[in-house]
């Protein structure tokens, strides 16, 4: 019977697992005594050392083949001499600061160079061209139907730039003529506006001169001034002043004066009187052209029915 339990308490002990458990449930296998250590084990292995020689001797040994320096191509040199330096000792690379960027980097530039001048009478013995020949044709990394691609997808792209460049100048050019046309148009109102005043102005006589009709013509060759209104009135103007006078007094023009009635230089008797040479046909005297009134029309007209 007890060896019975034992063997239980072995099972239910081998079948528990702590990490299926909650915090609560750990802390009551722990009162228990049920929780054992050996979760963390300490290993008693020697560490491995980070620069293994001898191993990565025996790594390069097993890369290592026995092929032509054609195949290779390596070559270990130190770098050019800067010719800043007098001395040789940056040559060799010895003082060169490692952190320095510019310095590194020129380093590796002589480096470089120093393998190219060893390395190109090396090929030219061996007889390797060095430099490509003129008809020669590298294969694309691309396909041709891939670069036409390419090509149809730039040129629709350039055209629609074009495109959109026009338009702006269309715009542009849309927004400067229509700021003329609004210009041409207030310049005509203006100039309308203008002559319609000197009109008014002609109208109610404030103002005797015409060169407005004639637009801007004698202001442009005289450099805004009318040359006609220095030289005085023009010849339409001096004939209807020759004709009709050009002002003064117009009240009693007619009047009789103690000269004019002493003057009978052109006193007429026959024509004062009505008293004209006599002609077939017609009576003389005052009333001689007189009409006949309404009713010796009227007789006239009944006597020649």
């Amino acid at each position: 019977m007890l060896d019975h339990e034992e063997d239980s308490a072995s099972e239910s002990d081998s079948d528990f697992d702590a990490s299926e458990l909650t915090d609560k449930e750990l802390q009551e296998a722990f009162k228990q005594g049920n929780l054992k250590p050996g979760l963390n084990l300490v290993l008693d292995e020697k560490r491995k050392l980070p620069n293994d020689v001898n191993g990565l001797k025996q790594s390069l040994k097993d890369l290592k083949k026995d092929l032509p320096w054609v195949e290779r191509l390596d070559m270990t040199t130190a770098p050019v001499p800067d010719p800043a330096v007098q001395n040789g000792a940056e040559a060799q690379g010895a003082d060169v600061d490692a952190e320095d960027d510019f310095k590194r980097e020129m380093c590796f530039y002589r480096q470089a160079q120093a393998a190219v001048l060893l390395a190109l009478p090396r090929l030219n013995k061996l007889k390797i061209y060095t430099k490509r020949p003129e008809d020669y044709f590298a294969e694309m990394a691309k396909t041709d139907q891939h670069m036409q691609k390419v090509r149809k997808k730039l040129q629709a792209k350039q055209i629609s730039m074009e495109k959109s460049e026009k338009a702006k100048q269309l715009r542009a050019l849309r927004k400067y003529g229509k700021k003329v046309q609004v210009e041409v148009l207030q310049k005509r109102q203006k100039e309308k506006s203008h002559m319609m005043n000197q009109v008014k102005k002609y109208q109610k006589g404030l103002s005797d001169k015409l060169d407005f009709l004639e637009g801007d013509k004698s202001q442009q060759k005289s450099g805004g001034v009318n040359p006609k209104a220095k030289k005085g009135a023009n010849a339409k103007r001096r004939y209807k002043d020759q004709k009709f006078g050009f002002g003064g007094k117009k009240k009693g023009s007619k009047m009789n004066t103690k000269e004019s009635f002493n003057d009978v230089s052109g006193f007429r008797a026959r024509v004062a009187h009505g008293k004209g040479p006599h002609r077939p046909g017609k009576k003389g005297g005052k009333n001689a052209n007189k009409r006949p009134g309404k009713r010796v029309r009227q007789k006239i007209k009944n006597k020649g029915r």
